[in-house]
């Protein structure tokens, strides 16, 4: 992998992390397409992820302190238990269970098996239609405040499907939250509150593996670097477009580029332009 493919990486990392479209998918097709035809591998992936981690850490920033500190308060009793800042602590933490467990569970298939092409081409589609289904029957009408231990759980098992390229993490969990009923601002909400511990933890958990064993990757640091940054700046933007987006549209523009790229990538592959490995 050239600094050129890194730089684009980054970009297309930034880009697509918090559109409900799968960034894992687009960078395992466009590292492909790029010149040196590498998948990017599962360690890029998670590594460039902690850029635009960061971004949502930076546009979250105050209700992050608001959470974290409200939390730590009601352990020792300096606020009530059912103080809204301190439940939404609990329910990340709740949330984040299943993919950590999940995560670990089935890490040789996440990095190797579950990378085909076929899978992501399915999972595009299905999930794109999953999505597409959740915003026209979800009634919206709950807030994050509605949130319950039962619903954190589920939308932690829905973040986890991300696991797998194609779905999205977004994408899965904002299909969740649109089923149970929640607005589509409350569920994106969440879903970027809830990766966070997700994509950190496993960014720093690659990181520690390839500085390690720096040998078992096929990009150098300052390639990776540079896609972090990059992906950091474009993913902020992102942010603030998506949040103002869902707040007065639906997500069928999504639903339809799923559809889409899932239908051709199936011809790429039945054509023998791509391979699915």
């Amino acid at each position: 992998m050239g600094f050129l493919d890194a730089i684009i990486l980054g970009l297309v990392q930034g880009l697509t992390e918090f559109l409900p479209v799968s960034s894992s998918a687009h960078l395992r097709i466009v590292g492909l397409l790029l010149g040196t035809g590498a998948d990017p591998g599962a360690a890029f992936t998670a590594i460039i992820q902690l850029g635009t981690e960061a971004a949502v850490v930076l546009y979250f920033a105050r209700d992050l302190g608001r959470i974290i500190s409200r939390w730590f308060l009601s352990l020792t009793k300096r606020v009530p238990r059912n103080d809204p800042d301190a439940k939404m602590g609990w329910f990340i933490i709740l949330g984040s269970i299943p993919i950590v467990v999940l995560g670990v569970l089935f890490q040789t298939a996440i990095e190797s098996t579950l990378r085909s092409l076929w899978v992501i081409a399915f999972t595009l589609i299905v999930f794109g239609i999953l999505l597409g289904i959740a915003d026209y029957v979800g009634a919206k009408r709950r807030r994050l405040k509605d949130l319950t231990p039962a619903h954190a759980t589920i939308f932690g098992f829905a973040q986890s499907l991300a696991l797998i390229p194609g779905v999205s993490r977004s994408g899965g969990t904002i299909t969740a939250g649109l089923f149970m009923g929640y607005e589509r601002r409350a569920a994106a909400r969440y879903s970027f509150l809830l990766a966070i511990p997700a994509v950190i933890g496993s960014g720093l958990f690659e990181l520690y593996k390839v500085i390690k064993n720096p040998g078992i990757e096929v990009f150098n640091a300052a390639e990776t670097a540079a896609a972090t940054v990059v992906a950091f700046g474009v993913g902020l933007l992102v942010i603030v477009f998506f949040m103002s987006y869902i707040s007065r549209r639906s997500f069928l523009p999504f639903v339809i580029y799923r559809i889409a790229l899932g239908v051709v990538l199936i011809v790429l592959l039945t054509t023998g332009v791509l391979r699915p490995v």
